[in-house]
This record gives structure tokens, sequence and C-alpha cells, in this order.
């Protein structure tokens, strides 16, 4: 009897609870991303996300937190639709980005004037976050193309490349690296090759043959994973011996680049690209990252049930730390529930976070401070000592080089 009465208070209870969740009040935040093209980034930053929110049951101050996904679809003009829905929703907090830099950079004046508080994860553009006509709305815990560019010039002159050659997409993001990897090389008009958005391997193949004669000897690519899947192709055309490095940024790694180039891949290419350098695949791992990821796993288990390993990892692992960041943001502040308040509140909050926030790459003491053009690394929570050079194993697994040797 009393077994079976706990047995109905338990029901009871689990029931009450759960009537109460529902009737929660809702905080929306927006993941403005790719979940087309490169669904893979989208998939990542969301896990990431949400594992970190579901160390609070996803709710804070009597609010229930609730990511809402906006495919973009790789447009920047579906992104600014984005933007405009989310200041109609009475309930929207902030918005979290996705892969692509040139939305963030062409609307970043529409982002700022309307008090849009963005968090960016992934999108790389230096300009995102660098906004000097007036309040900055927009926070980084991603690589940095101003950093980034320092990065490939280093691991090029490491791996005795004298005569790189620049491969940059006619984006604003292909065109903020050109100014970071110039300035890195001590060459602001430094050898590049421009292509848009669907280059083919002919084409890359064209442009290998170019930088041949150039006697280039790595490639520094600014891409994303459809066209750095025709470049890796065109270069698995040409004889072992003409094949030059290809040191890449990290934009290949958001989409199914893998998949689609591992035959390529296996026959010997030279790649090496960008990223922060936590990686789960470094084991033993620490007692946060290994419940961060048996939670992950348990609650995503279809993307765990072929592989031990995630695709986009970097994107899991800075949506799990940037949403450790603005929970600590918001546990400053008092919710009201009338948003254009509490954005503003907590924009500010992000500014002045003075507790540690123990994330996965690092602890962040003072992720962000107040932005100026005297201080133009204010929003960015990563510095250059967080990036590191990485390659894809055999299975598709990501191997960071943490003293990039």
């Amino acid at each position: 009897m009393f077994k079976y009465c706990c047995a109905v208070l338990c029901v009871a209870l689990s029931t009450a609870l759960l009537a109460k969740d529902k009737n929660l009040p809702e905080i929306h935040v927006y993941h403005d991303s790719d979940y087309s093209t490169h669904r893979q980034s989208a998939v990542a930053i969301k896990m990431g996300f949400l594992t970190a929110l579901e160390e609070v049951d996803s709710q804070t101050q009597g609010f229930k937190i609730k990511l809402l996904s906006r495919d973009h679809r790789g447009n920047s003009n579906r992104s600014f639709l984005n933007f405009k829905r989310f200041l109609k929703d009475p309930s929207g907090l902030f918005v979290l980005g996705g892969l692509h830099s040139p939305p963030y950079i062409k609307y970043r004046e529409f982002i700022n004037t309307n008090q849009i508080p963005l968090l960016v994860p992934w999108a790389a553009g230096g300009p995102i976050t660098r906004y000097d006509k007036g309040e900055n709305w927009v926070f980084r815990l991603s690589v940095d193309d101003t950093k980034a560019g320092i990065k490939l010039v280093e691991f090029a002159r490491h791996s005795e490349c004298k005569n790189p050659h620049l491969l940059l997409e006619r984006t604003p993001w292909g065109k903020s690296n050109y100014k970071s990897i110039g300035k890195a090389l001590g060459n602001p008009e430094a050898t590049v090759t421009w292509f848009d958005w669907g280059m083919k391997e002919s084409s890359a193949k064209i442009h290998i043959r170019e930088m041949l004669a150039k006697n280039s000897d790595c490639i520094l690519f600014v891409g994303n994973a459809i066209e750095g899947k025709q470049l890796v192709s065109a270069m698995a055309d040409y004889p072992k011996e003409q094949r030059i490095p290809i040191i890449s940024h990290w934009g290949i790694t958001g989409g199914n680049f893998f998949e689609q180039a591992k035959v390529d891949l296996a026959t010997g290419i030279d790649l090496h690209f960008i990223q922060t350098c936590f990686s789960f695949q470094h084991r033993p791992l620490s007692e946060q990252a290994d419940k961060v990821w048996k939670n992950a796993k348990r609650m995503f288990a279809d993307e765990f049930a072929e592989r031990d390993f995630l695709f986009a990892p970097t994107g899991f692992i800075h949506g799990y730390d940037i949403a450790k960041v603005a929970l600590a943001a918001m546990d400053k502040i008092e919710l009201t529930g009338d948003m254009s308040k509490d954005r503003v509140a907590f924009r500010n909050a992000l500014e002045q976070i003075d507790k540690p926030v123990k994330g996965l790459i690092k602890t962040y003491q003072n992720p962000y401070s107040k932005w100026s053009a005297q201080n133009p690394d204010a929003h960015e929570a990563l510095g250059i000592d967080d990036l590191c050079m990485a390659y894809f194993q055999s299975n598709g697994s990501t191997k960071v080089l943490v003293d990039n040797s």
C-alpha cells in the first residue's frame, strides 16, 4: 500500500511539474543559421547550445528558454527577414548566429540600431563585432578573422611555404580575410585569386594551374565546404609531385565536406584548417567535458548512432560555451518579460560578467567589455592563443594540433 501511494504521489508530482513547466512564460532565442547547404554547422551549434541549457533545465528566473531554429539557407536576405521577425516577437531576447559572415556584415547597422543582441558562435568575419557608429550589440565566441590570418600565415611559414597564393571567396568574409592575411604576410597586395560561391572543379583546376605557373608552394584558402570539396577534387587530379598544400579557414568544416571529399583526401592531399584548440577527441577528457559529452550522446542519440564523434565539432563546442556565457549574463539581471528592456539589460550584462564562466575551451574571465575603437577586441571572447590548426583523420573525425607541429 505504501509503495502504491508513493507511486501515485510521484506521478502526481511529475504531472504537476510538467503542467507548471508548460505554463511558464517563454524567452525565445532565434537561431539564424544555414540549416540547408551547411546543415552540419547549424545542427552542431544547436546541439551544443541545447546541451548547456539542459544543465539548467532550460529555465531561468521562472522563464522557459526556447531555441527557435530559423533557416536562412545561406542567403543574406533571408537572414535579414529572420531579424525582422525577431523584432516582432514579444518573447525574443537574443539571436544566436550561424556559419556565414556576409549577413552580419551586410546588416550590421540594422542589428545595432535596432538593438538586437547577436551572439555569434561561428561566423568569423572581422567587421562583425567592430561597429563604430554607436552602441555595439554583437558579441562573438568563435574564430576572429583578424587573428585567423595570423595563425594561417604562421602555419604556412612553419610548413616552409615561401610563396603562398590566396584563394578567397568573393564576399565580405573573403575580403576581410584578404586584409588580415595580407597584413600577416607583410604584403597588403598579396597574390590572390577570387572565386564566387558555387565554384566548379573545372574552375578550381584552372586556378591551381595558374598558381603552379607562378611557383606558388601552398594555398591559403578561405571558403566553405562546397567550394572546398571542389578544390580538393581538383588538386587530386594533379600528379602527386605537382600538388601543393592547402591551408584552409575553418569554413570547410561546416558542411558535408568530409563525406564528399574523403576519397580524394585519401590520395594524400595535404590539407590543414584552423579551429579552436579544444577537442573531444583528446582523451582523457576533463570531468566537465566528459559530463557534457555523455549528456550530448544521451540527448542526441541519433547523431551518434553510427559514429563516436561529431561533424562540425567546433560548432557544438562554441554553441555550448556561448550558451554558458549567455546564462551567466541572464543571471546578472532581473528578467521582466518586457523584452525591449530585457534586451538592453542583457546586452549590458554581457559586458559586465565578473564571475568565472567554465566552458569547454577555457574558463572565461570577463569575456566581454565595453567596445570602443581603442578596444576593438572587446566583444571577442577568444583570442589568438585559443586558435590551433587541425586535420581530418581517416574516419572523418578532427585531429587538433595543439602545438601546431
